[in-house]
C-alpha cells in the first residue's frame, strides 16, 4: 500500500452586505452571510479541497481547469470542480480529509455535522472520513475581523501497489 498525503488551501472575501449572491460553504447555502468575491461560487472548502489533490496530481484544477469551465462555459459550481479534481486522483483512494476553516462568521460549529456530510457525500466517503474544525481567528487576520473565510484541507489517499 502507498500513502500519500495532500495539501490544499483556498480563500476568498465576502462580497458586500446585501449583495445578491449566496454564500456557498462546502456545498451548502448560508442566508446569513454575502456570497464569496470570486469568480466561480467561491466555495472555500471545495476548493481547498480541489488544491489539496491538485499537490498530489499536479493537475491544475482550480488553475485551469476550472476557469476554463467557468469563463468559457459559465460553470461556477465548485461541486463541478471538485468532480474533476476526484477523477483526476486515478487509482488513488481518498482515506481521509481533514478541514480547518477560519472566519468570524457565519458561525459554523453548529454546521460541523452538515459540512462533515456534504464533503463525504461529494467524495464518496463515509462522514467519519472526514474531520472539520473551526476557529474565529481572534481579529487577528481579515478572515478573523469578519472580512472572508479560509480554509486549509490535508487529505490523505491510499493506493494498492499489488
Amino acid at each position: 500500500m502507498k500513502y500519500r498525503t495532500g495539501i490544499g488551501q483556498d480563500s476568498h472575501r465576502f462580497l458586500k452586505d446585501g449583495a445578491k449572491k449566496k454564500c456557498i460553504i462546502a456545498g451548502i447555502p448560508f442566508e446569513d452571510v454575502p456570497g464569496m468575491d470570486a469568480d466561480s461560487d467561491g466555495d472555500v472548502v471545495f476548493h481547498a479541497i480541489c488544491n489539496a489533490m491538485t499537490s498530489l496530481t499536479h493537475v491544475p484544477i482550480l488553475g485551469k481547469i476550472a476557469l476554463d469551465l467557468c469563463r468559457k462555459e459559465g460553470i461556477t459550481d465548485s461541486r463541478v470542480y471538485l468532480d474533476q479534481a476526484y477523477k483526476a486522483l486515478g487509482p488513488q483512494k481518498i482515506e481521509h480529509v481533514a478541514l480547518t476553516i477560519e472566519g468570524q462568521r457565519p458561525k459554523l460549529q453548529h454546521w460541523a455535522d452538515n459540512i462533515r456530510q456534504s464533503v463525504a457525500k461529494a467524495l464518496y466517503l463515509s462522514i467519519d472520513q472526514v474531520g472539520v474544525t473551526f476557529t474565529s481567528g481572534d481579529s487577528l487576520t481579515a478572515f478573523g475581523k469578519g472580512e472572508g473565510l479560509m480554509c486549509f484541507c490535508i487529505l490523505t489517499t491510499i493506493e494498492s501497489t499489488i
